[in-house]
C-alpha cells in the first residue's frame, strides 16, 4: 500500500496532539547487519527527519522524542561521545529544514551534564527556530523521568519553605507545572519501537492516560508508514479515562 492511500486511511479530525516516541534499536540494528553501534545511531538520524516529517504534515502539534536518558551516560565512554557528537552534527545539519518546515526545537533534561559544544549547537537551533508555529519537536535528552519528578519536587518543596505555597493547596496541576516542559500538553500516544514493553522511566507523570503503541522494528526501520500505522491504531481505540465505554459514547453524541 502507498503511502497516499495508508494516509487516506486516517480521520484528520482526530490526530494526537502531542505523540512521544520511546526510539530503540540502533544498536542492535546496526549489531544484526555487523556494523559498528554508532552506525545505527547514525541511520536513527534520518529516522528522526522522517517521522517529524510525517508527523509535521498530519498535524501532530507536539512530538517528544527520547533521545538520550541519564541511564545511557553509563554506557562505554566512546559510544556516548559518538552520540554526543552526532546529535550536535545532526541539529546543526537539520535546523534549515526544521525552519523550512516551520518546526520548533524545545530540550528538556539534565542539560548540564552535556558537552558544552553539543549544548551550544542545540541552543543555536532553539533560537533560530523560535518563531516558528507549526510542530513543536522536542528532545528528551540526559533526562529521566524520575529526575524531572525529584526536580518538580524541590521546586514545589521550595515554594512551600517560602511561604509562596500552602501544602493543602498541592494539586495535580501544581505538579505539572513544574515539570520540564508545563506548556506542553500530555502526550496522547507514546510510540516504542525495538521490540520491547517498558517505559524505561520515560515521562511517568505526563503518560498516566497516554495510549501505548509497540513495534517490533528496530528505530532506523521504522517509517513514514509505520507511523500512519501507528495513528490508525490509535484512532482505532477508545479513550475512557476512567469511564465506562457508555459514558464515553453518550458524550460523544
Amino acid at each position: 500500500m502507498s503511502l497516499e492511500d495508508k494516509r487516506n486511511q486516517i480521520d484528520p479530525n482526530r490526530i494526537p496532539a502531542h505523540v512521544a516516541i520511546i526510539m530503540d534499536g540502533n544498536g542492535r540494528w546496526a549489531k544484526t547487519r555487523g556494523l559498528d553501534r554508532s552506525e545505527g545511531h547514525v541511520r536513527g538520524v534520518d529516522t528522526v527527519r522522517a517521522i517529524t516529517e510525517i508527523a509535521s504534515e498530519l498535524g501532530v502539534k507536539h512530538l517528544t522524542l527520547y533521545t538520550f536518558s541519564t541511564e545511557n551516560w553509563n554506557r562505554p565512554r566512546t559510544e556516548v561521545n559518538a552520540l554526543m557528537a552526532l546529535v550536535g552534527m545532526a541539529i546543526v545539519r537539520e535546523t534549515p529544514d526544521l525552519i523550512k518546515n516551520n518546526v520548533r526545537l524545545t530540550i528538556m533534561g539534565q542539560l548540564d551534564r552535556l558537552p558544552d559544544e553539543t549544548l551550544r549547537m542545540l541552543r543555536q537551533c532553539m533560537a533560530d527556530t523560535a518563531s516558528c508555529t507549526g510542530l513543536q519537536l522536542n528532545l528528551a535528552i540526559s533526562y529521566s523521568s524520575r529526575w524531572e519528578i525529584t526536580e518538580a519536587t524541590r521546586k514545589i518543596a521550595a515554594d512551600v519553605a517560602a511561604g509562596r505555597l500552602n501544602p493543602a493547596d498541592i494539586t495535580p496541576e501544581t505538579v505539572s507545572a513544574a515539570m520540564a516542559s508545563p506548556e506542553m500538553p500530555d502526550p496522547d500516544l507514546l510510540i516504542r519501537t525495538g521490540g520491547d514493553f517498558r517505559i524505561s522511566n520515560y515521562l511517568l507523570w505526563q503518560l498516566a492516560y497516554s495510549e501505548l503503541y509497540f513495534s517490533p522494528l528496530f528505530w532506523p526501520d521504522f517509517g513514514k508508514k509505520e507511523f500512519i500505522d501507528a495513528i490508525i491504531t490509535f484512532q482505532q481505540r477508545q479513550r475512557r479515562f476512567g469511564l465506562t465505554g457508555d459514558q464515553v459514547t453518550s458524550q460523544q453524541k
